[in-house]
């Protein structure tokens, strides 16, 4: 009965958790904004490819994915729960198989695909990310 009771509140905490515009993602998109660059939020980057990064830089073919530490299995921060750890580990490693095969689906359609986890700094980020969108426009910080 406890394993039940346990299971419902988890499921129920779950179920709450944002899978858009959390606190990062919006810190992210503040700095980006505040460097002078423009973008699009929550689009498929590819036609026929199912996936939705958070960010989107169209013209430099840039997609950025917000990655929750937990949910994506952060190599500093990821825990495995104890309580369904079979049914936690399969899902988790399900989404790092996936976030593989999105960059790669992206690489073969020459986008990149970045990567930031929730637990870096944003302004880090986001100067990781606008000097990518520059190169990939050829010019320089906010081409």
């Amino acid at each position: 009965m406890r394993r039940l009771e346990t299971t419902a509140r988890t499921r129920a905490r779950m179920s709450r958790q944002r899978s858009r515009d959390t606190e990062v993602e919006l810190a992210l998109r503040r700095a980006l904004h505040a460097s002078g660059l423009r973008y699009r939020v929550h689009r498929r980057p590819v036609k026929g490819v199912r996936r939705e990064a958070d960010i989107v830089f169209g013209p430099a073919r840039v997609a950025v994915f917000v990655d929750g530490c937990f949910w994506h299995g952060c190599p500093q921060h990821a825990t495995w729960p104890k309580n369904n750890a079979e049914f936690w580990r399969r899902k988790i490693e399900g989404n790092r198989t996936r976030d593989l095969d999105t960059d790669a689906r992206l690489a073969d359609a020459g986008w990149a695909a970045v990567r930031v986890w929730e637990h870096e700094d944003p302004a880090e980020a986001a100067a990781r990310i606008a000097a990518l969108v520059a190169e990939r426009r050829g010019g320089g910080p906010g081409a």
